[in-house]
């Protein structure tokens, strides 16, 4: 699937403009960390963009959020390691199902790192990712009080991807800064 009709595919799901920057910025990471690991950037790309699409429609209810995605996928042709990856973004949603693949880890740990990220950015005077450091990233990931619903655990799983946390933020965060007039950021 090609990006514009993708973009028009989650836009169609996905009304709330932070949940849209949130997909922009997923599918930055991800672009990145594909091209960091030596992985299919359009792929990995797409799974970032679109692994939120049944947000809304599920109510963010963690429990059944996932299932519809895949659905839609599916209807839509993506290939299937895409609809794997993204379904098991979430694996509250599919019991018993864990993530194996580099593919799953990196959307699970991409997608989460932007929360984190964001977070970090909206406590500096200008709200800006050009001000945010790595450094400061991952020391915020130490303050479960900081972004308290950023799942740690789920963005440390960047070590399956054989990447140490600072680098992982470092090229998650390069990542959003390239898209940063996209996040408001």
């Amino acid at each position: 699937m090609e990006r514009e009709r993708a973009i028009g595919l989650l836009r169609e799901y996905v009304k709330n403009e932070n949940m849209l920057k949130h997909c922009l910025a997923s599918e930055a990471v991800m672009r990145s960390l594909a091209r960091e690991l030596g992985q299919d950037e359009a792929k990995w790309a797409l799974a970032g963009l679109l692994h939120d699409i049944d947000v809304e429609l599920t109510d963010a209810d963690l429990t059944v959020h996932g299932r519809e995605t895949v659905r839609i996928l599916n209807e839509h042709g993506l290939d299937s390691e895409i609809v794997d990856a993204v379904r098991l973004h979430n694996e509250e949603a599919f019991p018993g199902e864990t993530r194996s693949t580099l593919f799953q880890h990196a959307l699970a740990a991409g997608e989460t790192v932007t929360g984190l990220i964001t977070a970090t950015a909206m406590v500096y005077p200008d709200k800006k990712l050009s001000s945010v450091k790595a450094s400061s990233v991952v020391k915020r990931m130490k303050e479960k009080a900081f972004a308290r619903s950023v799942n740690r655990d789920i963005i440390l799983e960047c070590e399956k991807l054989g990447m140490e946390l600072p680098r992982f933020v470092e090229v998650s965060l390069s990542a959003m800064r390239g898209i940063s007039d996209d996040l408001g950021l």
